[in-house]
């Protein structure tokens, strides 16, 4: 019976919080799933339907809002994935006691996403520093002659402040991989005359194939999925998914709750797919 006892009392020491959680995860996901399927009482919508779906599914501005999203989120990400694993390859070459080195690498971490929003902005943006200093230095005659890169239909700021964001955590990510490696082969394969990049491609790349893999899909999934920096930097059409699941959530008109929660539910299907690709990226890194 003690046996028993220890064995559940972990749980049993859980339960409070997990009853929480599950409670409004899964109260707020049957809502949403439902309201999604036409069943609103509060508004006199009492069958299910998937007309909602279909109306939305094929909507122009949803469709646009869709390319958009994918697009901004596949480019940060990209750009993020490529440099990052670049720049974990060149501070491996690099003495672990470089404190310096790796402090600034990571500050981009522990800055908040709002806070790097309004770092973009102030620099980006057609009247903030960048377009100041090129005024003053009599390149540019006009601050409006500089290109729009905040609030632009290329989501350019929006890009600029993922990949700030991201690069580091894909740097770090790649960095703890590639210093598990075994450096012998690397010594065999410098005895047998690879150069450096041969030696990456061949060598380092594959090992880490599986870990830069699961770092694209959780900056690609939190990209697509976050509202904040789209909203503040984005352009007025297209607007990204999770803001014009936003707008349509808080319009006064409550005939477009069921169309936000559309949204909102293709977001989560589209998430936990992205879940189950990561997961079986981990079981393939542990292999």
């Amino acid at each position: 019976m003690d046996d028993k006892y220890e064995i559940l009392k972990p749980y049993i020491l859980l339960l409070p919080a997990l009853i929480v959680l599950i409670v409004l995860f899964l109260g707020g996901l049957v809502s949403a799933i439902a309201q999604s399927l036409g069943y609103f009482p509060l508004i006199g919508l009492e069958e299910f339907t998937l007309n909602y779906f279909v109306e939305v599914l094929t909507d122009a501005q949803f469709l646009a809002a869709l390319r958009f999203s994918i697009y901004i989120s596949l480019l940060s990400s990209l750009l993020s994935v490529i440099l990052g694993v670049f720049l974990a390859y060149q501070l491996l070459k690099l003495a672990d006691d470089n404190s310096f080195i790796s402090a600034i690498y990571k500050l981009p971490i522990i800055v908040p996403y709002l806070a790097a929003t309004l770092m973009v902005f102030l620099i980006f943006s057609q009247s903030g520093i960048l377009s100041r200093i090129l005024y003053n230095l009599n390149i540019i005659d006009n601050m409006n002659l500089f290109p729009k890169m905040v609030f632009d239909n290329n989501g350019i700021g929006i890009i600029l402040t993922y990949f700030w964001k991201q690069l580091p955590f894909v740097t770090l990510v790649v960095l703890t991989v590639l210093k598990n490696i075994n450096t012998s082969w690397e010594e065999v394969a410098s005895n047998l005359g690879a150069n450096g990049w041969q030696i990456f491609w061949n060598i380092y790349f594959p090992i880490s194939l599986p870990s830069i893999s699961s770092a694209f899909v959780i900056i690609f999934a939190f990209s697509f999925g976050a509202y904040e920096v789209p909203y503040l930097l984005g352009p007025t059409f297209p607007r990204a998914l999770p803001v014009l699941a936003f707008q349509r959530y808080n319009s006064l008109d409550l005939s477009q709750r069921p169309y936000a929660m559309v949204i909102a539910v293709t977001l989560a299907a589209i998430s936990f797919v992205l879940m189950l690709i990561y997961k079986k990226l981990i079981k393939i890194s542990k292999l």
